[in-house]
């Protein structure tokens, strides 16, 4: 499905991906992960050319992206699912106006537009709010009509780059169930760059850890957090144990009041 080979990005004197190597399987969920500044995000975003790279080869389902004019891009695109950490709405537009917009730009029939965005609303728990605009929504139901928009195009790889990072902590989660069921599904190939350690175990094929623009340990959940080789593997490991431990804490302390 997705095939990276020595992908290299250069910003001035700091490299933030440095030949880096990646194949993502059809129907696969790979969770990108590391530390701020690893290069995660450019990553993700040299995939649909939102960022060039300086070198290397990105071939999506046997299509060479590097190599594509602006008018080749613009078609394979519409196969490619993108959710940003910013909503991108536009407020004068209503939930369903917004995930038809590009639809109906791309020249799909307005009232075929309409009823691939009412399902596309459907899928993140949204079909009775169609008529509602960005402000009278919340942080997470404005993320879940970005989800809508990038579904509507029904796109066979899904690209989520900190889908929940601008979100307050209390609707972070309401973005991630609809995340895990998108997965459970297996509706599309998914590759998520997040900080969210939780989703990561529960709904990832493979971890994908970076740092300083490599791929520096890989594998399944239980592995790579449960006998990690890398320093940044043997972090979350530690991280994720003082969580448990404080869990249990609270969770005590509240039995002995």
């Amino acid at each position: 499905m997705l095939t990276i080979e020595n992908l290299y990005k250069k910003f001035g004197s700091v490299v933030a991906v440095n030949n880096l190597n990646l194949h993502v399987k059809r129907g696969e969920t790979v969770v990108l992960m590391g530390p701020s500044g690893c290069g995660k995000s450019t990553t993700i975003r040299t995939i649909n050319r939102l960022i060039n790279p300086d070198s290397g080869s990105i071939c999506f389902a046997g299509t060479e992206m590097t190599d594509l004019s602006a008018e080749e891009l613009k078609n394979i695109r519409k196969r490619i699912g993108f959710v940003f950490q910013q909503f991108n709405l536009i407020g004068r537009l209503t939930a369903v106006e917004n995930v038809m917009l590009g639809l109906v730009m791309d020249g799909v029939p307005k009232e075929v537009a309409y009823d691939k965005a009412m399902e596309a609303l459907g899928k993140v728990g949204l079909e009775d709010r169609p008529d509602h605009k960005p402000v009278e929504m919340s942080g997470g139901q404005q993320q879940r009509i970005g989800i809508a928009r990038a579904l509507a195009f029904e796109p066979e790889l899904m690209l989520w780059d900190e889908p929940t990072a601008s979100l307050d902590p209390i609707l972070v989660r309401e973005v991630l169930v609809i995340m895990e069921e998108l997965a459970k599904y297996r509706a599309s190939t998914m590759l998520v760059v997040t900080h969210e350690i939780s989703f990561a175990i529960h709904v990832a094929d493979r971890i994908v850890l970076m740092d300083k623009g490599s791929i520096v340990e890989e594998g399944v959940p239980e592995i790579v957090f449960g006998q990690p080789q890398s320093h940044i593997g043997r972090q979350y490991k530690e991280l994720i144990e003082y969580q448990q431990m404080t869990n249990a804490r609270t969770l005590n302390s509240k039995i002995i009041v």
